[in-house]
């Protein structure tokens, strides 16, 4: 099993940074298509917009708007409403929320039951893969594009998004629901940002990967400690991306298997991550993460030392410091969870002034059944959307 997913982990890297012969020559531009959420969740019944918002460093990022619930007329009620806002995990897009259609996604659940709900699309990802110079479809730009980590989301993206949302919606506060990466970039914004923490009324972290001391998964873990000579391979062979999959919409053709899709199969069956839903990452993001499992440290990214003394002043990364992040937080986690351990959710949880934890009422619930499972609304939703009412109603 860990040869396996050394393997697959290093062919993912190799078949992203390895360019084809046809590009070596010619440098030529393969266009990665944008998934049209729109259309998706126009098709399931409701209304929705697409934003746009530029980030500090150039990035140009869409949040996808769901305004009023599936029976409702536009503009049928001038109240305004309060607003949730849902960030997904790594890999993903805000297509993870609508996966499972009306009546069984988050997002429709929410906005059904009054809520103004906006997704985001963290920078790299199929709706995100935008930039006011950079472009990632080009050889060269694409080293520069894609050298970013979750700290860079948690710093970068989610303030321009946030501030976007409460402004255009002129509310005050705003919920916050994170499901994995989304609820390390939170952890991290608040904790290096502790302003952002009056403006959320509520938060629910969904599997929210912060401390990592106690990670459940040997294979990986063992993975983790060549973490610096796989991500120092990418860089060498000239791509930090793991692209998104070609199964993103109706066209998917069993045929048009890249070995892209090959290695993220065999890596994915064993992690529990639906291939369809991957939306795209930098190889970093990946880095970054299996450094801090590495290291045993939820902290920056760590350059080595000398990298650490020019950039931090340190011979080591700074760490997150978490009883920083004083919002209301419930911790939704499972015990069956191979990316994250109950020992360190309670232990990030004890750190967070006003934060409680729970666990989901199912031994074999997963990671990603936080997004795909069916009994995920009974289990997780329903919960979120009676404390939501509580507090906004």
């Amino acid at each position: 099993m860990l040869a396996k997913v050394t393997a697959a982990v290093i062919l993912i890297v190799c078949a992203q940074a390895l360019p084809s012969s046809e590009d070596l020559a010619n440098r030529q531009k393969v266009k990665t298509p944008r998934f049209d959420i729109e259309e998706r969740i126009a098709r399931d019944g409701y209304f929705s917009e697409s934003h746009c918002v530029t980030t500090s460093d150039g990035y140009i990022l869409e949040m996808n708007r769901i305004p009023y619930g599936k029976y409702e007329k536009k503009g049928s009620s001038s109240e305004r409403r309060p607003v949730v806002f849902l960030m997904h995990g790594l890999h993903n897009s805000a297509i993870a929320y609508i996966t499972l259609g009306a009546g069984q996604s988050i997002a429709y659940i929410l906005a059904d039951a009054g809520y103004d709900v906006w997704m985001g699309n963290a920078r790299g990802v199929v709706n995100s893969r935008r930039h006011l110079t950079l472009d990632p479809d080009d050889y060269e730009d694409r080293y520069k594009f894609f050298d970013y980590t979750f700290e860079d989301i948690a710093l970068k993206d989610l303030p321009a998004m946030l501030d976007y949302v409460l402004e255009y919606t002129a509310n005050e506060q705003l919920n916050y629901i994170g499901h994995s990466q989304g609820g390390t970039a939170f952890l991290v914004l608040n904790s290096r940002r502790p302003e952002y923490n009056k403006i959320f009324k509520t938060v629910n972290l969904l599997a929210a990967v912060g401390y990592q001391r106690y990670f459940p998964t040997k294979a990986l873990r063992v993975t983790a400690q060549r973490t610096d000579s796989i991500y120092t391979l990418a860089v060498r062979t000239g791509s930090k991306e793991i692209g998104p999959t070609q199964r993103m919409g109706d066209n998917y053709n069993e045929n048009n298997l890249d070995i892209n899709e090959y290695a993220l199969t065999s890596l994915d069956e064993f992690m529990d991550v639906p291939v369809e839903i991957l939306a795209g990452a930098s190889i970093k993001q990946y880095a970054h993460y299996g450094q801090n499992i590495r290291d045993q440290i939820f902290r920056s990214w760590n350059y080595g030392t000398l990298g650490n003394l020019c950039t931090y002043g340190s011979i080591y990364p700074p760490a997150y410091d978490l009883s920083l992040v004083s919002a209301e937080i419930t911790m939704h986690y499972s015990v069956s969870d191979i990316l994250l351990d109950e020992r360190d959710v309670l232990d990030m949880a004890s750190v967070m002034p006003n934060t409680k934890v729970r666990r989901v009422d199912r031994d074999c619930f997963t990671h990603t059944d936080f997004i795909i499972a069916p009994d995920s609304k009974s289990l997780v939703t329903d919960y979120i959307l009676e404390e939501l009412n509580k507090k906004n109603k």
